[in-house]
């Protein structure tokens, strides 16, 4: 898959890669190419899923085997994810990379580009595999995870890895990079949390953002659970995007079944930092993408499902400074959020306030700019 975010300008290419496996490498690479276009007017800002590109219907089905893993089979995806970081397995040498490592090099070869950001581990792998037989141009890594980082992000090195906090840059340091090579900018959301909200009408009832991701079962049973609060007036907001079919019944007969108004479903939107940043409280996974999202908002978190491994050190990251509760039943997730909205909100506001202290809406920004020094070095 490619994306074009500026006219192509010879010899001034910025490349960007990703790959679709979870939210977070797209949401970060988006982002960092929003905030390129804007410090780099007349420059090629160019995004490219390079597994899609060179092998689509592999890339298909390892995408959707990880969505079942995460969903369905958690600890299966716990040992698939720590042998993720073993040299023998994803390392430059592994023959399994023959196809992508040759695919890259004649991409590389096409675009010339004067500088790589990476959102996704591999790709320095494959830099390092080329790097022994011809130059390539510098990178840049952005570590898309919080504190439980996978050794893969710097097996093969980068000239500059981008984390989203101290606590990262520690683990990456303990790692064995140097700390002239870590810069913190924050994990990089979209500028729409940089900008003025559009104007809102007049809300009187508490307002909950539900973002569902777990098994329809799971989700089924947390709407049950927040029953009482929605006949009690509070309104629920239901965005589903690519989960709207699967979820479709289960949708149609609550909200059947609840006063109209009560709860609002919306398919796929780009209004999400909107969202956030007017609700009163989220429901979402522990993913990267959104828990940097809920910062950058300063809006409390129930966080209802931690993927093993990948996940855990988001959820400790926003934990630790009082900005979301880690629940494991529905019945546990409707009396968190009941928690925070009572007493004129006093627990969210608390939860606010201290969220605050690293919340970096600009965070794109900060990380456009600490790639583009090293294109410059």
């Amino acid at each position: 898959m490619f994306w074009a975010f500026f006219p192509p300008a010879v010899g001034r290419v910025i490349w960007i890669l990703t790959a679709g496996y979870g939210d977070g490498h797209n949401t970060a690479a988006r982002s960092v190419a929003e905030a390129l276009t804007r410090l780099c007017p007349g420059e090629a800002i160019e995004m490219t899923d390079l597994l899609d590109e060179a092998m689509p219907r592999t890339a298909a089905v390892t995408k959707a085997l990880y969505q079942q893993a995460i969903t369905h089979f958690p600890a299966a995806w716990r040992v698939t994810y720590e042998l993720m970081g073993k040299r023998s397995v994803t390392g430059p040498d592994s023959v399994w990379q023959t196809g992508l490592l040759n695919h890259l090099k004649k991409r590389l070869n096409e675009k010339q580009p004067r500088l790589i950001v990476s959102t996704y581990p591999l790709y320095a792998v494959l830099l390092e595999a080329l790097a022994r037989k011809q130059p390539v141009p510098p990178l840049c890594t952005v570590i898309t995870d919080s504190i439980s980082v996978n050794r893969i992000w710097v097996m093969s090195g980068s000239d500059l890895f981008c984390v989203a906090d101290d606590e990262t840059k520690k683990v990456v340091t303990d790692f064995g990079v140097p700390e002239s090579k870590i810069r913190v900018t924050g994990f990089p959301v979209s500028l729409a949390f940089t900008e003025p909200l559009p104007e809102q009408p007049p809300q009187t009832a508490a307002r909950i953002l539900y973002l569902p991701s777990t098994t329809g079962r799971h989700v089924r049973a947390t709407l049950e659970a927040l029953r009482p609060q929605l006949l009690a007036g509070t309104k629920l907001t239901l965005p589903v995007g690519k989960h709207a079919s699967r979820l479709h019944h289960i949708l149609r007969r609550f909200t059947d079944s609840l006063p109209p108004e009560t709860v609002e479903i919306i398919g796929w939107t780009k209004r999400i930092p909107e969202f956030l940043r007017t609700h009163d409280v989220v429901i979402c996974k522990a993913g990267g993408a959104i828990l940097h999202e809920v910062l950058a908002a300063k809006i409390p978190a129930v966080i209802d499902y931690v993927v093993p491994g990948q996940e855990e050190g988001n959820a400790e990251l926003l934990t630790k400074i009082d900005g979301g509760v880690v629940t494991r039943t529905p019945q546990e997730t409707a009396a968190a959020v009941e928690s925070i909205l009572t007493n004129n909100d006093a627990v969210g506001r608390r939860m606010r306030s201290s969220m605050a202290k690293l919340s970096v809406p600009d965070a794109a920004l900060r990380t456009a700019r600490a790639a583009l020094a090293v294109a410059k070095s």
